[in-house]
């Protein structure tokens, strides 16, 4: 079988650089797999710079794997532009890709899985990637599936699917606009991706992923699924660049045994997991609405809460 190489993307947190390299040590894989680090550079303070230099020399130490490149940022890139050079970079040398983040904890059989989905559809031009990571959703899924669009969790692609990678989230929305396509790219109404693309033109946050998902969905490219995650995100502490501290996107932390059998499926959407998802936005949404309001009035709503137990 032929394997990708992986991309690690890695900044400032220790603790969660090496759980996910561990993690990924103990794939049926490593030992065959070629590991591309990239680190990227501090902020201009002593606290990042402190931090940088931990996960520096602690990459320094990494083996049990074919190859390891550690790939050192002189300058800090911030998350998007880190990926999509590290991937640009890499897919260009190899033709495909593995792409994890540093809080993202690994089934044993993570790179099997991706691998396996790149060799079975590489040359089914429909399919843009292959993703290892699926919204704890209460329905029963598919053992595997399409979606439309493409993702940033645990993924993997080809060149030939990178290469449609549109950085210009302008030119994006405009497309989306004309074709009349927002409430679609937002799953019906029930997550804002819309708004999360224009806030990215705004300069409001650097999300590759949200051009990464426009890019495949204006292409009507699709993505494959597990119905059971491979990963667990660990960076919902509140430690990530780019994360929260509420996690209610992870089903379960035992995702070492975590096994999908691949096998080739018909190429097109499966609805009924779509649904499911859509869902499961809506529920979120919900749930941080209020969430948010506990926060910003703590008093009060606990008071709410109180009343509706009758306690």
């Amino acid at each position: 079988m032929k394997l990708a190489p992986v991309a690690l993307f890695v900044y400032n947190r220790p603790w969660h650089t090496q759980k996910t390299i561990e993690a990924l040590e103990k794939n049926e894989l490593a030992s065959e797999t070629d590991l591309i680090i990239f680190s990227d550079g501090p902020k201009d303070n002593d606290l990042s710079r402190q931090q940088v230099a931990e996960v520096r020399q602690y990459l320094k130490e990494v083996n049990g794997f074919k190859s390891v490149k550690i790939i050192e940022r002189a300058q800090n890139y911030g998350l998007g532009k880190s990926i999509i050079a590290g991937v640009t970079e890499t897919i260009n040398h190899y033709g495909r890709i593995i792409v994890l983040e540093d809080d993202i904890i690994t089934s044993r059989y993570f790179l099997k899985y991706l691998n396996e989905g790149l060799n079975l559809y590489e040359n089914d031009n429909q399919v843009i990637s292959i993703h290892s990571y699926i919204y704890p959703v209460k329905e029963r899924l598919p053992e595997i599936y399409f979606l439309k669009g493409a993702d940033c969790q645990g993924w993997a692609t080809w060149k030939r699917g990178w290469d449609l990678f549109e950085p210009d989230g302008r030119k994006i929305l405009a497309e989306l606009e004309t074709k009349n396509l927002t409430k679609e790219f937002d799953f019906n109404g029930a997550y804002p991706y819309t708004q999360l693309l224009k806030d990215q033109i705004a300069g409001k946050n650097s999300s590759w992923a949200v051009r990464w998902y426009g890019s495949a969905f204006l292409k009507n490219k699709l993505t494959l699924y597990p119905g059971e995650s491979l990963i667990y995100n660990t960076g919902f502490d509140g430690s990530g660049a780019n994360c929260g501290i509420v996690n209610i996107f992870n089903k379960t932390a035992k995702v070492e045994n975590i096994k999908i059998n691949m096998h080739r499926i018909e190429i097109k959407e499966n609805l009924e997991a779509k649904k499911s998802i859509m869902k499961f936005f809506r529920t979120r949404n919900n749930f941080l609405l209020k969430f948010s309001s506990y926060l910003k009035n703590p008093k009060s709503a606990w008071k709410k809460i109180r009343q509706k137990l009758n306690v």
